[in-house]
């Protein structure tokens, strides 16, 4: 069991890896991010590296790496660079952030969407109250918009109240289209054309 400090500590250095290109991160720069001592995060790295969760990188460009057991232990899927999924407020791409997770958490719960962003990357310029723009996911094509309505600094996680969901399918036009027309209204709702879709077994439109 990880302390809070050493999750700090484990996150903090995966956040920076993130964005190093597979370069060593050094204490100094863990530390400066974190506003702690040096010294408090060489002595803790001695008790990561013990649990097989970073590993030392010797010589004068060496550091610390996060292992692959460092990624499952803080619930983080190990993916390269190119698979990175954006976030974006007020229009502008964040950089040096990205998704790891989108969790849905309110399914059950009609009228209510809310989900869990395990972000990774820095998450002080993300406030309670902000709008932001999730993804497009790398596989599924995921977007989604919503407000913050919680943050969890200690886990770099983002509660949002989901707004909008969208997904591109990556079926072909043979696949989705029909010959038999279903008509809308101009003043039916969304909620009124999905209803409508999924009755009639139309996966898109």
């Amino acid at each position: 069991m990880l302390t809070s400090v050493q999750k700090e500590i484990l996150q903090t250095l995966i956040n920076l890896y993130q964005n190093s290109d597979g370069k060593s991160i050094k204490g100094e720069d863990i530390a400066e991010v974190m506003n702690r001592n040096p010294g408090t995060i060489r002595n803790q790295m001695q008790s990561l590296r013990s649990l097989s969760l970073v590993k030392g990188v010797p010589g004068p460009r060496g550091g610390y790496k996060p292992t692959i057991e460092a990624y499952h232990t803080l619930n983080i899927s190990f993916t390269d660079s190119s698979a990175k999924v954006p976030v974006y407020k007020e229009n502008k791409k964040l950089e040096d952030v990205s998704v790891a997770k989108i969790e849905f958490t309110s399914v059950p719960h009609p009228g209510e969407c809310e989900a869990v962003i395990k972000v990774l990357g820095s998450i002080k310029d993300l406030h309670v109250g902000d709008v932001i723009r999730v993804g497009p996911t790398p596989v599924n094509n995921l977007g989604v918009i919503g407000e913050i309505v919680g943050r969890d600094d200690m886990d770099n996680i983002l509660l949002l109240d989901i707004s909008t969901i969208r997904s591109i399918p990556k079926n072909s036009v043979y696949e989705i289209a029909t010959l038999d027309l279903i008509y809308l209204k101009p003043g039916d709702s969304i909620k009124d054309a999905a209803c409508l879709l999924s009755k009639n077994n139309i996966d898109g439109a």
